[in-house]
């Protein structure tokens, strides 16, 4: 049976109320080589870009290999998954690119270390007030950053890595929203 790119098919005993965000994970969790990760990967998605990061096999290491060893070897893992995947790769992430009008980035996690293949940077223009122009003024005077732009990425993961399980709560109540409005009456 052929179904519709848009077709919101559910089976037996489910509910038929997924996110788009569910949607997206699951569209990528179908489509990737099952081989190519040891669990499910990953899955991130903000309005221009869908990061997909899995799990590859640790290297096998003796147990007295330093941590540096440990680390170089998972690094030559990770650049040996990067390159024996590219061809693939680029052809999921240009079906993703269509089917979602979002670029797709890639990246591994081996041994304990996350290593990006791709990442799609985007320009985000915003209003600041001299106080807050002032702060990143002294990031940059302090060589915390290379300039206002780097000045106020470093703030946004600082933020990032300190309130993330409120960022989580509100996450959650965002999918929240989304599923009751997908449950809502049509338009």
């Amino acid at each position: 049976m052929a179904a519709s790119d848009d077709a919101d098919e559910t089976g037996p005993g489910q509910s038929g109320a997924h996110t788009a965000e569910d949607k997206l994970r699951a569209w990528f969790v179908g489509r990737l080589p099952s081989e190519w990760y040891t669990a499910d990967p990953q899955v991130r998605a903000d309005r221009e870009e869908i990061t997909i990061v899995g799990k590859i096999a640790d290297p096998e290491a003796s147990a007295d290999a330093t941590e540096a060893e440990r680390a170089a070897a998972a690094e030559g893992r990770g650049r040996r998954f990067r390159e024996e995947t590219r061809e693939h790769r680029i052809e999921i992430a240009r079906e993703a690119e269509h089917r979602f009008g979002r670029k797709v980035s890639w990246g591994v996690e081996c041994g304990g270390f996350k290593v990006m293949f791709t990442t799609f940077s985007v320009p985000v223009m915003t209003r600041l007030r001299q106080p807050e122009r002032l702060v990143l003024d002294t990031l940059v005077d302090a060589g915390v950053a290379r300039s206002r732009s780097d000045a106020l990425a470093w703030c946004v993961r600082l933020v990032g890595q300190h309130e993330d399980s409120w960022l989580e709560d509100l996450r959650a109540a965002l999918r929240k929203v989304e599923q009751v409005r997908g449950e809502g009456p049509g338009l």
